[in-house]
């Protein structure tokens, strides 16, 4: 499964890096998110819960940043055990590209993968609901980038 997009933030590259790399901003805006703990500089323990129509399976698993290229881009990846569901894999390509000083285009490319019994569902489900989470995670991450530029100029 791959799925590209791209989402438009009124916040400097600066701010959006630093949403995307604080796990207190980070939780709200993963969708299913329980629980998220940094352990390291590029390693975050994670425990997410993804509703897939009628079924309920909680992820757990480690994500690794790499490639990083602060405030540019950087690749975030994970494999999530979803106990007798399965488990999924997945990466994501995260590229910062500013368009002014107070507008980021964040692009993304993610390829991602199930196995087990989750794989059964089928392709264009799994599909969709990866696009759903997606969508709502870099949407999310954009509010919370912009809210934190609101914030730190309200204090000024």
């Amino acid at each position: 499964m791959d799925l590209t997009g791209e989402e438009r933030i009124n916040a400097p590259r600066q701010a959006v890096w630093n949403a995307m790399n604080d796990v207190e901003m980070l939780k709200p805006c993963i969708p299913g998110c329980e629980t998220l703990e940094r352990l390291s500089d590029t390693d975050i323990q994670a425990a997410i819960r993804v509703n897939l129509g009628i079924i309920k399976i909680r992820f757990h698993g480690l994500l690794i940043l790499s490639n990083l290229n602060p405030p540019f881009s950087y690749t975030i990846s994970g494999e999530g055990q979803g106990s007798v569901a399965g488990f999924a894999t997945g990466s994501a390509d995260v590229e910062l590209i500013e368009e002014s000083p107070d507008v980021t285009l964040l692009r993304y490319t993610i390829n991602g993968d199930a196995g087990g019994k989750i794989a059964q569902l089928g392709t264009k489900l799994l599909g969709n609901a990866a696009r759903k989470i997606a969508d709502r995670f870099f949407a999310s991450i954009g509010e919370e980038a912009a809210k934190s530029v609101r914030q730190d100029s309200s204090i000024l």
